[in-house]
This record gives C-alpha cells, sequence and structure tokens, in this order.
C-alpha cells in the first residue's frame, strides 16, 4: 500500500465520522507495532493538507519489558517532528514477579490504558487516535457474537464524558494485508513486543476463523464488514456520505 492510498482511506473514515475538527490536538497511542506507526504516517500525511488544521502528539506506554528497544521510533518522531513522550513504568513487574498473574492481558491492558490516559491528560490533548483497522473491526464483531451473545464492534468515534475525551479509529477502512503491505514498502522501525504472555488469543481465533469462512464462501469477510456498517450499532455515530476532492 502507497502513502497516497492510506491518506484516501483515512480522509474517507475521518469525513465519514467527523472525527477531526479545527483545532484539535490528538495523542497517537504508539504500541510499536506496525498498525501504530502506520497510523503515525497517517495522520502526519494528513495534517498537511486537511481543511481543519490539528495538532498531534505521539505517545508510549513502556512497560518495563526488558530489551524494548524505541531508539527507532524516537528517531521516525523527530524525522517527522512529531513530538514523542514516552511513559515509563513498573507494569510487567507487577503483573509478573509481585502478583504472579496467571491471566495477565486483561489487567495488563486496564494498567495500560491508565497510564496512557493520564499522559494524554498531562499532554492536553482531547483526542486520542487507535490503530483498529478493518479486520480488528471485523474480529471484534464475531467475538461479541460468540462470546457476549450480541451484535457490536468497536467505535469509529467515542466521547469519553468521565474523561472528557474522544477516541477516534482513523483506520477503520484499512485491511490488515495492506497495512503489511505498507510496513514493508516504507520500512516501518516496529519495536518487538518482548512480553511473555504474547500468544495465542481470543481475536485470533476470530481472526483464523474468519479467513476460514472467506476461504470457503468468498466476499464474507466484505459483508461482515458491510453488515456492521449499516447495522445501526448502539454508540455508533451517523455516517456521513464521503463525498471525493478532486
Amino acid at each position: 500500500m502507497t502513502l497516497q492510498r492510506l491518506m484516501s482511506y483515512t480522509r474517507k473514515a475521518v469525513d465519514e465520522y467527523q472525527m477531526i475538527e479545527q483545532g484539535d490536538k490528538i495523542a497517537i497511542g504508539i504500541s510499536g507495532g506496525k498498525d501504530s506507526l502506520t497510523l503515525l504516517h497517517a495522520l502526519h500525511g494528513l495534517r498537511r493538507f486537511y481543511p481543519k488544521h490539528f495538532d498531534i502528539e505521539a505517545i508510549t506506554v513502556d512497560l518495563g519489558h526488558p530489551g524494548f528497544d524505541l531508539s527507532a521510533i524516537r528517531e521516525l518522531c523527530r524525522t517527522l517532528e512529531i513530538p514523542y513522550t514516552v511513559v515509563h513504568t513498573d507494569i510487567a513487574q507487577i503483573i509478573f514477579e509481585i502478583r504472579k498473574e496467571p491471566n495477565p492481558c486483561s489487567l495488563c491492558a486496564k494498567m495500560r490504558k491508565g497510564a496512557l490516559n493520564q499522559a494524554i491528560r498531562e499532554s492536553g490533548c482531547n483526542k486520542v487516535a487507535y490503530a483498529h483497522h478493518k479486520d480488528d473491526i471485523i474480529e471484534t464483531m464475531l467475538m461479541s457474537l460468540i462470546y457476549e451473545g450480541r451484535f457490536h464492534s468497536f467505535s469509529p468515534r467515542t466521547y469519553l464524558d468521565r474523561m472528557d475525551l474522544t477516541v477516534i479509529r482513523p483506520l477503520m477502512y484499512v485491511p490488515e494485508m495492506d497495512i503489511l503491505g505498507f510496513y514493508h514498502k516504507y520500512e516501518l522501525p516496529v519495536a518487538k513486543n518482548p512480553c511473555p504472555a504474547d500468544g495465542y488469543t481470543k481475536r485470533q481465533y476470530a481472526k483464523d476463523l474468519i479467513r476460514q469462512i472467506e476461504n470457503e464462501n468468498h466476499g464474507a469477510k466484505e459483508r461482515m464488514f458491510s453488515a456492521i456498517l449499516n447495522g445501526d450499532i448502539s454508540g455508533w455515530p451517523k455516517r456521513v456520505e464521503y463525498k471525493r476532492t478532486k
């Protein structure tokens, strides 16, 4: 995927779900993976020509795992002239050494999000952009059906009133395969996840199941995504028809 194609996907999502307003200051949560680094490039490119001026800032929550090297990401942000903050925490030590959690992912996610939200408040940002892509949205819908018994998925734009913060997902139209292609084409400096619990998850199960369904029923994944967009899901904002500018 080229940068131009990434811009097209991003502009479509931002316009259809009114994700960005004049004067926004948007935090980008950088995990170190290909998705968040693609989002960094997407919003950096968009702000150069988007009619509504907005600022961006990158934030990484360092869980404290040994060997988590962020130097290449720091250099990328310097090159792109994007402010970059690394929040150093002892989350890994608390979970794996002190509490010895047998199922650490849920607690880790809560603690990581708490640290990220605190950094966002301190930075003065009014929005945070997450790097959930098209496949994430489909997988979340399937997990919701299987494990919760309801038709639901990530919302493109969500206002968190207790924090006075809006969550946006500008990569919602980008297929994961395109992000993988973007990663290879532009040699994104991914920081390898050193977490010892990084392994097979419910999300991976949903991903494998969707792959099997798509192989047996070509086009099924795209139809699932259309069902989500047209499903009048609770909490989703109204979609505005996107008109491509020449």
